[in-house]
């Protein structure tokens, strides 16, 4: 289980080769509009029109009694939030994932967490309907999985890439196609299989980085450990949609750490932002006992037609513990995620993007 092994720490990541440091184009402080009703991290987040949801996650006490299958609706141009019907099963997750598809809102697995520690790779999938915040459920994954990427394709399908299944990574990219309802697999992802991990998509293109890595054990006697992963890749998906070119996108990017927000922006750039360098389970404190840090930076990718990546990198606000973010008006928006102190937070987080020429 993720909870029973030792994490290899990481140090600083080097930049990239071309990657520039344009520290004036972007904002080093955050405005705080709006308070979830509770603080909540490691929960999953999807944006419809002028309201950031929230499904599942942690609350402040940090163990497994606080493990919630919670949801809120924070209207972002009023600057309130308020609770929601909970997700239907009732059973408190975290790590799950979601994401908006034609208007209604998709939340992916996560895993459950037992009294004695137990942690179990959730295989549901529901639908949330803004409009009558109503849930209905689609087909479950084949494989189930947590700590996954989600990323939307064509306003149809949702592409899972790699996460973790109750006690390994696997390397499967299951997509369900949302009008039928049905799963298919993708072109596995080449890289190490990975949780934690961060993505985004413009167009038909894919950007993975970083999550956690599994390092079998050097000795028959020795228990496996766990690094980050400092790589990206690159995924080009075809006018099939089972298949995706895969390239790798650099063994030391920036872009890379552990539980990141990120997406893509309209004018084909894509986000980071936030997360640590020092994996946690959930509790944010590391598997050596050493506190994770939230990294005070964003970095922001754009795609070269020659397959080079250009990396901008800037000062923001410390904060980890994403599964989601949201883009509106411009600005990068978080709901709730931990603090540099490994607390639990309940701020809704407006940090502004500029949009190059």
């Amino acid at each position: 289980m993720k909870n029973a092994v030792y994490i290899l720490l990481a140090f600083a990541i080097p930049a990239l080769a071309g990657c520039q440091d344009k520290s004036k184009d972007l904002p080093s402080a955050g405005d705080i509009i709006a308070h979830l009703p509770k603080a909540l991290g490691n929960n999953a987040v999807a944006m419809v029109g002028d309201t950031a949801y929230s499904f599942a996650g942690l609350y402040g006490g940090k163990s497994w009694r606080d493990v919630t299958a919670a949801a809120y609706a924070c209207a972002l141009d009023k600057g309130t939030c308020r609770a929601l019907a909970p997700l239907p099963d009732g059973v408190g997750r975290l790590a799950a994932t979601a994401v908006t598809v034609h208007g209604k809102i998709y939340i992916f697995g996560g895993y459950s967490v037992a009294e004695d520690g137990a942690e179990k790779s959730m295989p549901e999938v529901w639908i949330f309907d803004p409009k009558s915040e109503t849930y209905t459920r689609a087909a479950d994954m084949p494989l189930p999985v947590d700590d996954s990427v989600a990323l939307t394709y064509q306003d149809r399908y949702v592409y899972l890439v790699s996460g973790w299944h109750d006690h390994d990574n696997v390397a499967a990219v299951q997509v369900l196609d949302t009008h039928e309802n049905r799963w298919f697999s993708a072109t596995d992802y080449p890289g190490a299989p990975v949780f934690g991990h961060a993505g985004a998509r413009v167009g038909s293109q894919l950007l993975i980085c970083g999550g956690v890595k599994v390092v079998p054990p050097i000795a028959p006697q020795k228990r496996r450990s766990f690094a980050l992963s400092t790589s990206c890749w690159r995924g080009q998906i075809s006018d099939d949609a089972h298949i995706i070119n895969w390239t790798k996108a650099g063994d030391t990017a920036p872009g890379a750490a552990y539980r990141r927000a990120a997406f893509g922006l309209p004018n084909g750039e894509m986000v980071f932002y936030g997360g640590t360098l020092t994996p946690y389970n959930y509790n944010g404190i590391g598997y050596n006992g050493d506190p994770s840090m939230p990294i005070p930076r964003m970095d922001i990718a754009r795609l070269s037609d020659n397959g080079q990546i250009e990396w901008r990198t800037a000062p923001a606000p410390p904060g980890m513990d994403y599964r989601g973010a949201g883009l509106w008006q411009n600005a990068l928006i978080t709901l709730g995620g931990m603090d540099e102190n490994q607390q639990v937070v309940d701020r809704v987080q407006r940090l502004r993007l500029p949009f190059s020429q």
